[in-house]
This record gives C-alpha cells, sequence and structure tokens, in this order.
C-alpha cells in the first residue's frame, strides 16, 4: 500500500492521466459557449491555449477570465468559411503545432428547406463542415510523424433531426461525424486519436436567443422547446462545462483507447 492508502499498481496515478501539463491545445469557437467551456477545463488541466473565434472582444475575454491559471493563451480572430484564413493560421503556428485540436465551432442559423438558397447553403457548410476538414488536414499534416488528439464537435440534429428548419446544419454536423470516422479509420496507425463530440440542446447564447423568440411567441420555438424537454429523460438542457468535462476526458490519456467513436452527451435524448 502506498502512503495514501492506494495499492501499487504499477497504473499511473489518476492526476496524472487527467493532467494536459506540457500540451497545447486549439480550440475553435472559444470565445463563448461550449468552446469557452472547454476552454476554461483544458487550462485548469494545464493545458496552453491556441483560442480561435470570429469575435475579437469575445476571444479577449476570454483570455483576461482564463489568466488565473498560468498557462499561455493566444488569441486569433479568424473567419473560419474562409480557407486563406485558415492556412494563415497554420502558418503562424508553425513550431508551435498544437498537441490536441477541438473543432468546436458552428453556425446554426434557422431557414426554411424550400427558401435556402447556394450562399447560405455555402456559408454554412464553409463554417460547419469544410473549416472542419481543413483543421483537420493541417492538424495531421504537421503532426504525421508525432501523433495528436483530435475531437470534433457533432450534434444531435445528424442523427434524429427534431427542429424545423435546421436541415442545412443537420447536413454539415452528418458530415462532421463522417469524416471523424473516416480520418480515425486511417491515422489512428500514425498516434492519433480522432472522435466526435455529440451535445444534446445546451444552454449557451445561442439556445438564450431562441429562448428570447420563444417569449415573443413564435410558435415553432415554443413547439420545439416542449419536445425536447418531453423526450429528454432528465428534462432539462445541458450546461456547456457538462459538455467540456467530456471533451477534457477525450483530450486526456483517461481515454487512451478510445478511438473513432461518437461520445453522446445528451441527457439520454437519442436513447429516449
Amino acid at each position: 500500500m502506498t502512503k495514501k492508502g492506494v495499492a501499487k499498481t504499477g497504473l499511473p496515478p489518476l492526476h496524472a492521466l487527467i493532467s494536459l501539463e506540457g500540451k497545447r491545445a486549439l480550440i475553435t469557437g472559444s470565445a463563448a459557449g461550449i468552446g469557452k467551456a472547454i476552454a476554461y477545463r483544458f487550462a485548469e488541466a494545464g493545458a496552453n491555449l491556441e483560442l480561435v473565434d470570429i469575435s475579437e472582444d469575445g476571444l479577449n475575454a476570454a483570455k483576461e477570465e482564463l489568466k488565473q491559471f498560468k498557462v499561455e493563451i493566444n488569441v486569433h480572430r479568424v473567419d473560419l468559411s474562409k480557407k486563406e484564413e485558415i492556412d494563415a493560421l497554420w502558418k503562424k503556428l508553425e513550431g508551435k503545432e498544437p498537441d490536441i485540436l477541438v473543432n468546436n465551432a458552428g453556425i446554426y442559423p434557422s431557414k426554411s428547406f424550400l427558401e435556402v438558397d447556394e450562399a447560405f447553403l455555402q456559408k454554412v457548410m464553409d463554417v460547419n463542415l469544410n473549416s472542419v476538414f481543413w483543421m483537420c488536414q493541417h492538424m495531421i499534416r504537421s503532426r504525421l510523424k508525432k501523433g495528436g488528439v483530435i475531437i470534433n464537435v457533432g450534434s444531435i440534429e445528424a442523427v434524429m433531426p427534431l427542429k424545423e428548419e435546421l436541415s442545412h446544419y443537420s447536413i454539415s454536423k452528418a458530415g462532421v461525424m463522417v469524416l471523424t470516422r473516416a480520418l480515425a479509420s486511417e491515422y489512428g496507425k500514425h498516434g492519433f486519436r480522432i472522435n466526435v463530440l455529440v451535445p444534446g440542446g445546451v444552454w449557451t447564447p445561442g439556445t438564450k436567443s431562441l429562448a428570447k423568440e420563444a417569449l415573443q411567441f413564435k410558435f415553432k420555438v415554443v413547439k420545439t422547446g416542449i419536445e425536447y424537454g418531453m423526450r429528454n429523460p432528465l428534462g432539462r438542457l445541458g450546461k456547456p462545462d457538462e459538455i467540456a468535462r467530456m471533451a477534457l476526458v477525450l483530450a486526456s490519456d483517461l481515454s487512451s483507447y478510445v478511438h473513432g467513436t461518437l461520445i453522446t452527451v445528451d441527457g439520454g435524448f437519442l436513447s429516449a
């Protein structure tokens, strides 16, 4: 027995498994919501951070909040719908490539399927799917001999669409999930662990905006909220930190044998 009463098994201690000290993590969409919550937990675990978002003010506010953890924090305002800006970001990161990549950024504007035009669909696909493709390509190319961790964020809407007027969003996230499994199959042998984190309904700035719409008696928004609550066994929306905790597990050695899978954090919605 050790001094703390734990048998000597030769296994690494829990604190070492969950630690991200000495690691660098790049997190997109990290100025608010789930991305910001992930940044908080990663910084708490000791990771140096590269925070990416289109909101410069949000990034600076997040950086100020995370200074308490005494880790290196760099912020990058990037429009992820533009490949040239993604390329410029990775050029800037040469020599300091991340060990961990979290593709969290996404947009989910509502629009009737019959009203979607080419420009609208292209924007959604560029941000939600194409940016993930290019970010993963840069990550794998830069670390092909070292490996790393990639966490892509999907959505329950890609598995079981609920909200109307989000067909464009659903197919973009379905693409993220298929891309992840394809990359996992191909690049596991190169030392990468690649998984999809699939959140359910989460109380973020985006869902707060929908709640305000509901207060204005928009029937479709109210209907969706009621249907989600009735189906979800826990009967509530999740919190960003509840998603971030699972992201930390996937990023750390706690999940050293978890690869190519979908981890759902939805309060039981998909199983109901």
